[in-house]
C-alpha cells in the first residue's frame, strides 16, 4: 500500500530465406509479448464502451496527495471503471526491482495473499489497487474484492490484471510494477508511472482463485472483456 500520490545466419541459408515483407515493429521484450497476446479485445473497443460515466462513487478521489479531487467512479451493469493515473505500487514479496532500496516507501506486505499465504509480487503479478472502503465508495458493494478481474487500458495496450492491494481512502489510480510494465509505462518505482491516460475496468462479481493465476486472470478477463463490449 502505498500514499503517493516497465548470431549472424550464415550466407547459404540466408539466400535460401525469403524475403521478409515490411511489417510492424515486433515486441522487443516479454512484457511486450504478453501484452499483445493479452489484447484479444482492443483498447478502442473498450475505451468506447466507457466513454460515458455513470457516478456510483458518492464523492470523487484525488490522483495524488495535494491534488484536487476530480475523478469519480463510474459504473455499468457489468462493472466498475475511473480514469486516472498509474503510480507504481512495488509493496508485496521483495525482490531485485521492488525492495526498500529501490522504493522508499516499500511495504512488505498486501492487503490479499497467494494460495501459500505469501504476500503478492509486484514484480511478477499484474494488480490494482483500490481504494479503502469510504463513505466515498466501497468496492465491496459493487462486487469488487480481491482477486476481482481488471482489464487496465493505457493507448492501445490492454493489460488484465487483479485486484491486490487496497490503498488509501481518498486515492485512485495505482497499479502494481508487474501491470505496468506490461502497459508498456514506464516502471521505476521512485519515478515511474504516468500522470493520466490509464483505465480501470473491473469485472463484478469476478475472481480469480487462486489471485496469483495470472493465466486464470486472462482467460476470465478476455472473456468478461468480450462480454462488456458487446454489452451482454
Amino acid at each position: 500500500m502505498r500514499f503517493q500520490s516497465l548470431t549472424l545466419a550464415v550466407a547459404g541459408a540466408a539466400l535460401l530465406a525469403p524475403s521478409a515483407s515490411p511489417t510492424a515493429p515486433q515486441p522487443r521484450t516479454a512484457e511486450e509479448r504478453a501484452a499483445r497476446r493479452e489484447g484479444t479485445v482492443g483498447a478502442a473497443d473498450l475505451l468506447a464502451r466507457v466513454r460515458g460515466c455513470v457516478p456510483v462513487s458518492h464523492g470523487r478521489y484525488r490522483s495524488n496527495a495535494g491534488r484536487p479531487a476530480t475523478i469519480p467512479v463510474c459504473g455499468t451493469r457489468q462493472a466498475v471503471f475511473w480514469k486516472a493515473d498509474l503510480d507504481i505500487d512495488c509493496d508485496g514479496r521483495p525482490g531485485p526491482h521492488c525492495n526498500r532500496r529501490t522504493d522508499p516507501l516499500f511495504s512488505d506486505s498486501t492487503a490479499f495473499q497467494q494460495s501459500d499465504g505469501r504476500h503478492l509480487s509486484a514484480e511478477r503479478l499484474p494488480y490494482i489497487v483500490v481504494p479503502a472502503a469510504s463513505r466515498i465508495w466501497n468496492h465491496r458493494d459493487h462486487g469488487v474484492r480481491g482477486g476481482s478481474v481488471a482489464a487496465v487500458v493505457y493507448r492501445d495496450r490492454v493489460q488484465y490484471a487483479v485486484v491486490g492491494d487496497i490503498g488509501p481512502r481518498d486515492l485512485i489510480g495505482e497499479a502494481s510494477y508487474a501491470t505496468a510494465r506490461g502497459l508498456g509505462i514506464p516502471a521505476d518505482p521512485r519515478g515511474g508511472g504516468t500522470p493520466s491516460g490509464v483505465t480501470y475496468i473491473v469485472f463484478k462479481g469476478s475472481r480469480v482463485e487462486p489471485i496469483e493465476n495470472h493465466a486464470a486472470a486472462v482467460a476470465t478477463g478476455q472473456r468478461l472483456a468480450r462480454m462488456f463490449v458487446q454489452n451482454r
